[in-house]
């Protein structure tokens, strides 16, 4: 994480600093359900619009630079509580 580099099957990819944020946040509490108001608490410093769905967008764009043939996505959505980070899955 001191690095801040991020890589998938061993390349590199890019992130914006919000992206990585969220990611770095998702997995420091990888297992656990985070909450889109906790992500956005995370992003911003100041009062920020709730409903915007700023978050849900760069969500997305992580999974598709994480995994885009979404084949082993880490970020699972569990509607109406949040996000999680898991790798390992259940089969």
């Amino acid at each position: 994480m001191r690095t801040q580099v991020i890589t998938v099957r061993g390349a590199p990819i890019e992130l914006t600093t919000f992206e990585y944020r969220i990611l770095e946040h998702l997995m420091l509490r990888a297992g656990e359900v985070v909450s889109k108001a906790e992500l956005t608490e995370r992003l911003y410093d100041q009062d920020f619009e709730r409903d915007s769905n700023v978050i849900e967008v760069l969500i997305g764009r992580l999974r598709r630079k994480l995994d885009p043939h979404d084949e082993l996505q880490p970020i699972e959505t569990l509607r109406g509580r949040g996000y999680r980070f898991a790798l390992a899955r259940d089969a």
